[in-house]
């Protein structure tokens, strides 16, 4: 059994009633989310939609991200953390419905903007939750556990269209319910969910620049998965592979994410989560940039994505720990809040400008502007290293 600095086990740690719910809830959340968003794109073209207007309202996610994150704590003030998430999970549930029922195309717009706003508010309370129950010394263990249950989640998503397929009904009656079965977990520990009953010190713009090397982070992070993850596998079949190997880079992106954000979690607690923030903007940018030196060797291939996929998600999830020993209370619900908008941002950001980069006469370019991307944070960072102090 693991001991941790402190004394308490991990074990001892995670059976705190609201942790064990929070990570259940966010993990559920993530099945459906990740069941949802390539099954909308394949109901949307089954219907004859095209895909620069599957495009633009697949984009209407980011939007609805970016603009909910601003009303999340007075919210959650009111209403209380837990009915807020539960009323969200609700609201998900009913619009995920929607999307089966509506033919009319124009009417997946503000269906959009429902099922995106309500799942955003739900991680945002739920990574808040987990952050401010998880005591510092075992936050990294506690969040890296956190964040491989939730890239597990994304992964089994997926899984559930391969066996259920994209037709009919079939698939949104298992979304909807995935979707209610997180509201059980907070149910159970809703008297354990953090209270927010005072105003933050600042106003939230400020939580965007008070800790910059965690929100820079967040926004690097969502570019480099999001375009990855929509790139990867068209990029495999420009230099060569068939689509079944190319689809292996993907899943590749995801191991990674899960096998590598415990160790790195668990690392954070002993080490100085700023260098650790560095040092996984390092191991990206020199693994995108071996990319096409082993563009032809696919079991090197996968392996070098495998370390730098992890990596990759090591920027949110160390961004997260360090948040949650810099703030506290509703600074730090905050601060998360900031957190994901900043992720949500990069999700906007980073697929166009690496569209652009494979679209150039060198498929290269793909893994090289990934490359760039983790370069200039960590050129825009090490000078606030001497400006932040050590959590």
């Amino acid at each position: 059994m693991t001991t941790l600095p402190g004394g308490d086990t991990l074990l001892q740690v995670l059976r705190r009633p609201g942790l064990t719910a929070a990570i259940a809830a966010i993990s559920i959340v993530g099945i459906a989310l990740s069941l949802g968003l390539p099954l909308l794109a394949l109901v949307l073209e089954s219907r004859g939609i095209t895909p620069l207007w599957i495009g633009i309202n697949t984009a209407v996610a980011g939007v609805a991200s970016i603009a909910v994150t601003p009303f999340v704590m007075p919210w959650a003030r009111r209403f209380g953390t837990a009915n807020l998430v539960l009323a969200c999970v609700v609201g998900a549930t009913v619009s995920f419905l929607g999307f089966y029922l509506a033919q009319p195309f124009w009417v997946w717009f503000p269906l959009r903007i429902v099922f995106h706003g309500t799942t955003t508010i739900i991680f945002i309370l739920s990574e808040f939750w987990i952050n401010d129950q998880a005591p510092n010394a075992r936050r990294g263990a506690i969040m890296g556990i956190y964040a491989a249950c939730l890239s597990v989640g994304f992964m089994v998503g997926p899984l559930i269209i391969t066996v259920l397929g994209s037709d009919g009904a079939t698939p949104f009656i298992a979304g909807a319910i995935i979707m209610l079965l997180a509201a059980l977990p907070v149910l159970m520990a809703r008297k354990a969910a953090p209270r927010m009953e005072e105003e933050p010190s600042a106003p939230f713009t400020r939580f965007l620049v008070a800790a910059p090397m965690a929100t820079l982070a967040a926004f690097v992070f969502g570019a480099v998965e999001s375009g990855s993850l929509s790139l990867m596998a068209v990029y495999g079949m420009r230099i060569g592979y068939d689509a079944a190997d190319a689809v292996l880079l993907v899943s590749a992106i995801s191991a990674g994410n899960i096998a590598l954000q415990f160790p790195l979690g668990l690392l954070s607690d002993r080490l100085d989560r700023r260098h650790m923030l560095v040092a996984c903007a390092v191991a990206g940018a020199l693994g995108a940039a071996l990319i096409p030196f082993a563009a032809h060797n696919l079991a090197l291939l996968l392996a070098i994505i495998f370390v730098s996929g992890g990596f990759m998600a090591g920027l949110y999830t160390i961004g997260l720990i360090h948040l949650g020993a810099r703030f506290s209370g509703t600074d730090l619900a905050s601060a998360n809040a900031a957190f994901v908008m900043m992720y949500s941002i990069g999700m906007l950001v980073g697929p166009a400008m690496m569209g652009v980069a494979l679209n150039s006469s060198n498929p290269h370019w793909l893994p090289w502007s990934i490359s760039g991307i983790f370069l200039l944070y960590i050129v825009v960072v090490i000078p606030r290293m001497r400006l932040e102090t050590k959590p």
